[in-house]
């Protein structure tokens, strides 16, 4: 039974899944207790904490141990725990001595809470202390700064873990992976994290790692949230399974760690190491800017480049798992092999392409070439990510009344039409209005309410590659980010500020609104009595004062053409 399996830190693995009866109890006694939907990354955390992966947590973390472990990296009693694992809610679930039914997007309850801690943490602190930043650009603080303001904690009994539909014969739990090198008769085992695809150079890496210390290898690709704009997991699992066949016959199996990735760097290294060892793993390879999120707002890297190598080190004795440090593999095109890059002799020649070159390449529909990847992983890319000339895309206007937007809108329609490479939809803000969000008001939460709808419309055209126009007002930033955010991962996303002064807006006003909202008689009008927020991010910037419709549209199906979206 996985309760009798001994852990890496001394204790059990966890198992918080209840028995049959236990769960038909909370089941029947839910109907009486507040719910809260899951998120994503919620999700995650608690298949990890119900399958012993985060051992030796028995549930979200409380107040003491919550505070320790950001100012520590350690659990209340001294055990080495490096990140925050705590569960977010509004103000009105936040009620010591009530059970909380925590449910699926389907509405399935997963697990009852019975909350006896509640409290409001210092989100500022706690970036400060666990991702040494408070810079929004960091994904972790972002979502950390997006959560709800109360953390709960308390007995937690899960009675249906979270249900999946996707490569079940290759989601393994702690307790399954361990029996099951227990069966191949592996003792060395050496784990790989990875959030991207793998290509040769990932391949060769982890081959002379295992060779090096006569280990068989764990390919553990995290398949929870990762960093925004990364592959998705269904590309990625695909581009795995092609890999897997570059590794000799009983050298290397594949399993998928339901991971919510923090991009934590240096922390997030000891915390991928500990999750290994729970899984059987007694070394793990650790590599440069190891889960690192990339660059600050100042162009400046959040982690140097072997900070999550130096930490771990200083703990893998206390762990018991011995760190295999990552060394860049470079291709040597004289020789046609790779080597390590701190092997090579000077003045040698090497080949390597970037994840940016790559996503170059994709996107123009460029070479790929034969040494860097495998023409199975290659070609698995580009069913995900075809060329851009065979992508959806989405023209998103944001303007005043007034502006010019569903007059330039119309037209680019029609330009789209006569250039015959696109189905075009347009979604029009007055017809959106009558058509989809005909009970909202204009208060900005229902106008954020209309730009969101319109935004996973136009997500879903441009995921099966359409074009989508869409000629709202949408005077907030935030939500056009939201949308951009929305889309971007689908296809091309163009914002278009149609930057017509109010003054040429009002003037033209053929519907007297302005006059209107002027005399009071229309309330929260964009412009007059409610704020619209310039865009700083628009790809295209237009003032229809001395421009036609037709000009304007055409300066879109320029930068559309000059983007690859457009023959």
């Amino acid at each position: 039974m996985p309760d009798r399996l001994v852990a890496p830190h001394g204790g059990r693995l966890v198992d918080l899944q209840v028995g049959s009866g236990r769960r038909a109890e909370l089941l029947a006694a839910s109907a009486n207790w507040p719910s809260w939907d899951l998120t994503a990354r919620q999700s995650c955390d608690l298949e990890m904490l119900a399958n012993g992966s985060f051992s030796p947590l028995t549930g979200f973390l409380g107040q003491d141990d919550y505070e320790s472990v950001c100012l520590t990296m350690r659990l209340a009693d001294g055990t080495l725990w490096p990140m925050p694992i705590t569960l977010d809610v509004p103000e009105e679930l936040a009620c010591v001595g009530t059970t909380l039914a925590l449910r699926d997007p389907e509405g399935v309850m997963v697990a009852a809470l019975e909350i006896s801690e509640a409290w409001q943490p210092d989100t500022e602190q706690e970036a400060k202390e666990v991702f040494g930043t408070t810079d929004p650009t960091h994904p972790g603080v972002a979502k950390l700064f997006a959560a709800n303001p109360w953390y709960v904690a308390g007995r937690l009994e899960v009675t249906n873990p979270p249900a999946h539909h996707d490569y079940l014969e290759l989601r393994r739990t702690p307790a399954e992976l361990r029996a099951h090198f227990e069966e191949l008769g592996w003792t060395k085992i050496v784990g790989f994290q990875t959030r991207n695809p793998m290509h040769r150079a990932h391949v060769e890496l982890t081959l002379r790692a295992a060779r090096e210390i006569g280990a068989n290898l764990l390919i553990n690709p995290s398949i929870g949230q990762t960093k925004p704009g990364d592959v998705d997991h269904h590309t990625r699992i695909r581009c795995y399974r092609a890999v897997m066949g570059g590794y000799p016959d009983g050298q290397a199996t594949l399993s998928l760690l339901p991971l919510a990735m923090r991009m934590g760097g240096p922390r997030e290294a000891v915390w991928h190491a500990i999750i290994r060892k729970n899984h059987g793993v007694s070394h793990f390879i650790v590599g440069r800017d190891h889960a690192g999120p990339g660059k600050d707002r100042r162009g400046e890297p959040f982690y140097g480049p072997y900070e999550a190598q130096e930490l771990l080190a200083e703990h893998t004795a206390e762990l018991g798992i011995e760190m295999v440090p990552f060394r860049q593999m470079v291709y040597l095109p004289d020789e046609d092999r790779y080597h390590p890059v701190d092997e090579v002799a000077a003045g040698t020649e090497t080949l390597d392409i970037s994840g940016t070159e790559l996503r170059r390449r994709l996107a123009e529909g460029a070479e790929i070439p034969s040494w860097f990847s495998y023409p199975e992983v290659v070609a698995e890319l580009r069913r995900s990510y075809p060329a851009r000339r065979h992508q959806g895309f989405t023209v998103f206007f944001t303007g005043l009344s007034g502006s010019g937007k569903s007059t330039i809108a119309n037209a680019l329609v029609t330009k789209l039409a006569e250039e015959g490479s696109r189905h075009t939809t347009l979604l029009d803000g007055d017809l959106v209005r009558k058509h989809l969000s005909s009970e909202l008001g204009f208060s900005k939460e229902h106008r954020d309410v209309n730009i969101r709808r319109i935004g996973w419309v136009a997500s879903e055209i441009t995921r099966h590659g359409g074009a989508v126009v869409c000629a709202p007002i949408a005077p907030y930033d935030s939500v056009r980010k939201e949308v951009r955010s929305l889309v971007a991962p689908a296809g091309g996303f163009v914002l278009v500020h149609v930057a017509t002064p109010l003054s040429v807006c009002e003037a033209r006003d053929r519907k007297g609104l302005y006059a209107k909202a002027r005399a009071g008689t229309v309330k929260e009008f964009t412009g007059i009595s409610d704020p619209y927020e310039e865009p700083t991010d628009a790809e295209l910037r237009i003032d229809t004062t001395n421009v036609s419709a037709e000009a304007a549209a055409q300066q879109i199906v320029d930068h559309l053409r000059e983007e690859g979206y457009l023959g």
